[in-house]
C-alpha cells in the first residue's frame, strides 16, 4: 500500500486555498496515494501543512513519531499594518504570521515556498533557515484551461479583465488602478475601451468607480462558478492583476493557460511569473509596501503593446503556462517534498 498523505488546511483568513487542496487531491488520487485529513492517523506517512494550523500540539506530537511534515508557504499578512483595521482584526493576522512562523522554525521538515518572492520575504522578516526548502508554483489543469473553448476576444473593441474574489478595503486600490488604467488606454486608441470585473464589488465602490471615470466602459460581472472562468479567459484581450505583492496569484495562472496575456506591476512574484513575451510587468514608480499611487502611464503604454499585438502574445502566453504551471509539474513538487514515491 502506498504512502499516506495528511493534508491540514489553511488558517481561516489567510486567503482561499480551496482549490489548491483540491487539485492536490486529485492528483494523489490519479497516482494511488491515500489521503486523509486527520492528524492523529497511525498510517501518516507524510503531512503537508497548507500553510499554518492551529493544531500545534498534534503537529508536534506526529513530528515526535517521525512522521515527515511539509509547509506550504506563500506570502504573509502586511496589510493590516498599512491600512486602519479592527484591534481584534490586527491581532488575528499578527497571530496567524506568528503560527506561521513557528511552524516554519520549530516542526517543519521541508518547506516549499509558492515563488522565490515569498522565499525571500519570509528569510527578509524571520530569518535564514537552514532547513531544506524549494520553490514550487502554483499548477493549473492545463486541459480544462486551454485556449480551445467557448469565448473568444471581441474584435470591435478592447476587452481588459480584472478578476479578483472581493474587491474591498485595501484590495479596492486594485479597481482604482484597473479604472485609471482602462481610462488611459481608452484616450490612447481609436478602438472602444471596456472594462470587465470579475469580482464581488460594493454597490459605493461602483459608485466611486464610475465617478473616477465617468465616460468608461465597465461591465460588472460579480463572483461567477469556476468553471467559468476559462470562458471568461478567453474572450479578453488582458487580464489586469492588481494584487501587491502576491506570492502566486491562481488568476495569472489560469489566464496565461487559457493564452491570455498578463499586465501587472513588477511586485511580489508577477516579473517571475510573466516572463517570456507572456505579457507586461512594468515598475510600480512608488512604494507599494505602503500602498502609494503607482504610475498609469508605464502600464497604460504596456496595455497598448499587448493590445496590438495580441495574438502573439496569447500564443506566448499559452506556451508559458505550458512550461511553467501545469497540474502535474506542482503535484510532482510536492509528492517529492513528501517523500512518498
Amino acid at each position: 500500500m502506498k504512502k499516506q498523505v495528511c493534508l491540514v488546511p489553511e488558517l481561516s483568513g489567510m486567503g482561499g486555498m480551496v482549490s489548491f487542496q483540491a487539485r492536490m487531491i486529485a492528483g494523489l488520487a490519479a497516482r494511488g496515494i491515500p489521503h486523509t485529513f486527520d492528524l492523529a492517523s497511525p498510517e501518516n506517512h507524510a503531512i503537508l501543512v497548507i500553510g499554518g494550523t492551529r493544531h500545534l500540539w498534534q503537529l508536534w506530537r506526529a513530528r515526535r513519531r517521525g512522521v515527515r511534515i511539509v509547509q506550504r508557504l506563500n506570502g504573509m499578512n502586511w496589510l493590516h499594518r498599512i491600512e486602519k483595521t479592527a484591534p481584534r482584526a490586527f491581532l488575528r493576522a499578527e497571530l496567524n504570521n506568528r503560527i506561521l512562523a513557528f511552524i516554519r522554525r520549530r516542526l517543519a521538515d521541508h518547506i516549499v515556498y509558492q515563488s522565490q518572492f515569498s522565499h525571500d520575504w519570509w528569510e527578509r522578516v524571520f530569518g535564514q533557515h537552514a532547513l531544506p526548502d524549494q520553490v514550487t508554483f502554483n499548477g493549473v489543469d492545463l486541459d480544462r484551461y486551454t485556449p480551445q473553448g467557448p469565448g473568444s476576444p471581441p474584435e470591435d473593441h478592447y476587452r481588459i479583465l480584472l478578476v479578483e474574489g472581493h474587491l474591498d478595503g485595501a484590495y479596492a486600490r486594485g479597481l482604482e488602478m484597473a479604472v485609471r488604467l482602462a481610462a488611459s488606454v481608452k484616450e490612447k486608441t481609436a478602438r472602444a475601451v471596456e472594462l470587465m470585473v470579475v469580482a464581488e464589488v460594493g454597490e459605493q465602490l461602483k459608485a466611486h468607480a464610475h465617478t473616477l471615470a465617468p465616460d468608461l466602459w465597465i461591465t460588472w460581472r460579480g463572483v461567477v462558478p469556476r468553471e467559468a472562468i476559462p470562458g471568461i479567459d478567453r474572450a479578453a484581450h488582458v487580464l489586469l492583476s492588481t494584487d501587491l505583492n502576491a506570492a502566486c496569484p491562481n488568476s495569472v495562472i489560469e489566464a496565461l493557460a487559457c493564452g491570455l496575456p498578463v499586465l501587472a506591476y513588477a511586485t511580489g512574484a508577477l516579473a517571475e511569473m510573466v516572463r517570456d513575451g507572456s505579457g507586461e510587468v512594468v515598475p510600480y514608480g512608488a512604494d507599494h509596501w505602503q500602498l502609494e499611487d503607482p504610475l498609469i502611464p508605464p502600464l497604460a503604454d504596456a496595455c497598448l503593446r499587448i493590445l496590438e499585438d495580441n495574438p502573439a502574445y496569447r500564443t506566448r502566453a499559452r506556451t508559458r503556462a505550458m512550461a511553467a504551471f501545469s497540474l502535474e509539474r506542482m503535484v510532482a513538487g510536492y509528492l517529492d517534498a513528501l517523500e512518498v514515491l
